[in-house]
């Protein structure tokens, strides 16, 4: 831990145990703040030097952080050349669903790997509905590799997009189990 950070939360410990029950919850938050600073730093650390699995679980680590100063980071790492590295950022940037994210995981739907284009698809799933997020996602229901439209149905009927139910319906004859089990889902879904 950052020795400057140690000092600080040393010195509010024994507040811990004021008369003032205001006080407590402040200091408490006060310490809470320092740890997670000081998380978020040891976190960064290990994303910029950390061999390839420290990396991700660093990833990992910042989306259950949240808040503004991870966004930055896992944008960086989105546009990063290794795909185990983009697709755990556009996973924690979906979960965030940080409206400043957006274009990036709308970039993201043309990525060259499938994978991540699909953890592209849910990751847009998880943001407000609006008709321009569904034109973007509409156009996976017609991918037919089993996993790009399975994620596009599921992601248009989570957002309540009537406009693709006939798109869906087409993927209950899919000759990809995964496709016709999504359209399913995705038909009960939807809003009647």
């Amino acid at each position: 831990m950052n020795e400057i950070i140690r000092q600080r939360i040393d010195v509010l410990i024994p507040l811990l145990k004021d008369t003032d029950p205001d006080v407590r919850t402040t200091v408490a938050h006060a310490i809470e703040h320092l740890e997670v600073a000081c998380d978020i730093t040891e976190i960064l650390h290990t994303l910029k030097r950390g061999d390839m699995g420290a990396r991700i679980s660093a990833i990992y680590a910042l989306g259950e952080i949240g808040g503004e100063k991870v966004i930055k980071p896992l944008v960086y790492c989105a546009g990063r050349p290794e795909d185990d590295i983009r697709s755990a950022a556009v996973e924690m940037l979906g979960r965030l669903a940080e409206p400043s994210t957006l274009t990036v995981l709308l970039k993201n739907l043309n990525d060259r790997n499938s994978a991540i284009q699909a953890r592209a698809i849910t990751a847009l799933s998880n943001f407000p509905p609006s008709a321009t997020l569904c034109d973007h996602l509409r156009p996976f229901l017609k991918a037919n590799n089993g996993d790009l439209e399975a994620e596009a149905a599921l992601a248009v009927a989570k957002l309540g997009d009537s406009q693709s139910i006939a798109g869906i319906i087409s993927l209950l004859s899919s000759s990809h189990s995964s496709t016709r089990q999504a359209a399913a889902t995705s038909l009960s879904l939807l809003p009647i």
